[in-house]
């Protein structure tokens, strides 16, 4: 077959999936759109970043850390990350040489990544991390306060963990290309690792969308804004392990906090992908699953299944998603392909509902990409 054409109704596993928001209103079924028809409908963006979950450098990350160059970590994709303006995910792991160990309250698992995995994070462009999660004080406060220090030598952003309450809460004000962005970082996990007014620890919160907890973090925002904020982003660490679906209040909480202003809601913790939902001019990504770590993979859960969720946001928020979907295995991440980046999309369409949650916004699907399944795909994300 001679070439492809760009509108092509086909679906290449090799390409990514976009999903962007125009003018065209609500819609009932996903339609196959060439590239063009976003960039004719929006500004050029100001900044384009790149979302994943949870970063766990401990274990078997850490035991070949300098055996390989860094960037093998990042497989296919790392020359995407490198596109992006700058990436952000979640730190799960403290990174430490201590042999201090948590030992407060019972813990099953306590990861522990040596100052060499730096070199990883910053050949894969990440940019700022959230450490307001369940494992950055598995090696007590001497390993958090040394992830804080080697996180400022790197240059490597960080929010959601402090020497004390003032320092957890406070948020990351960073440069991406261009743009300054903004990141609060949050966790309803741990309770017991809750900074207080002389203790270090996390940002803990209660997932509720009540007034007093919404009005904290709208003066966290207004004060990023006031600082020079283009982007403002707020990761949260929430929920169990492997459940599919956030519950509804985590809904209304993340619905309330892109209604404060915040351009993207960056959720984590479930080790698993769940929905993405546009709101307004934001959008919400409510678990962007794992992207690298050495997890076995649990039976009948696929949790190396994952994806690489590429922003982009204009003078007027968020204009485009770009999903690439990934597979994970030990101490590495790759590309998806085939059959699995089919299954991928399919899971995060059938997870997503609404991905048009305003009236005048509209989701599209860029299936200009060339394959057997676009039908299925179509179908796995229509909107009832």
């Amino acid at each position: 077959m001679a070439g492809k054409s760009e509108n092509m109704r086909t679906l290449d596993e090799s390409r990514p999936l976009v999903v962007g928001s125009g003018s065209r209103g609500p819609i009932s079924r996903f339609k196959n759109r060439s590239r063009q028809a976003y960039t004719a409908a929006s500004q050029a963006p100001i900044a384009r970043l790149g979302f994943v979950g949870d970063l766990m450098l401990g274990r078997g990350v850490d035991a070949v850390a300098g055996t390989k160059p860094p960037e093998a970590f990042w497989g296919d994709i790392g020359p995407l990350l490198w596109d992006a303006d700058s990436v952000l995910g979640n730190l799960e792991s403290a990174i430490t040489d201590t042999k201090e160990r948590w030992k407060r309250c019972r813990k099953s698992f306590r990861f522990q990544a040596r100052p060499k995995v730096l070199d990883i994070l910053r050949s894969g462009n990440i940019g700022g991390v959230c450490l307001a999660n369940n494992h950055i004080l598995d090696c007590e406060v001497t390993g958090l306060t040394d992830t804080l220090n080697h996180l400022d030598r790197a240059g490597i952003a960080h929010a959601g963990a402090g020497r004390n309450i003032r320092e957890a809460t406070h948020p990351a004000l960073f440069r991406a290309g261009e743009v300054a962005v903004g990141m609060v970082a949050l966790t309803n996990t741990m309770p017991e690792f809750a900074a207080g007014p002389e203790t270090a620890g996390t940002h803990y919160v209660k997932i509720k969308d009540d007034r007093p907890t919404l009005d904290r973090l709208a003066h966290l925002q207004r004060n990023l804004r006031r600082d020079g904020a283009k982007v403002t982003v707020l990761s949260t660490h929430w929920g169990p392990n492997l459940r599919p679906w956030p519950p509804a209040r985590y809904r209304r909480f993340a619905r309330a906090v892109i209604d404060l202003g915040f351009d993207v809601v960056h959720g984590h913790s479930a080790h698993i992908l769940q929905g993405v939902e546009f709101r307004g001019r934001g959008l919400i990504l409510y678990d962007t699953g794992d992207c690298l770590d050495d997890y076995w993979v649990f039976p009948g859960i696929r949790t190396d299944r994952s994806a690489v969720f590429f922003v982009e946001l204009g003078p007027k928020g968020v204009q485009r998603l770009n999903i690439v979907p990934t597979i994970l295995t030990p101490a590495r991440v790759r590309r998806a392909q085939g059959r699995e980046a089919r299954a991928i999309i399919r899971n995060i369409l059938g997870m997503s509902p609404s991905l048009a949650a305003e009236p005048g916004l509209s989701a599209t699907l860029d299936f200009s990409i060339a394959g057997p399944a676009a039908d299925q795909a179509r179908n796995a994300g229509a909107v009832p």
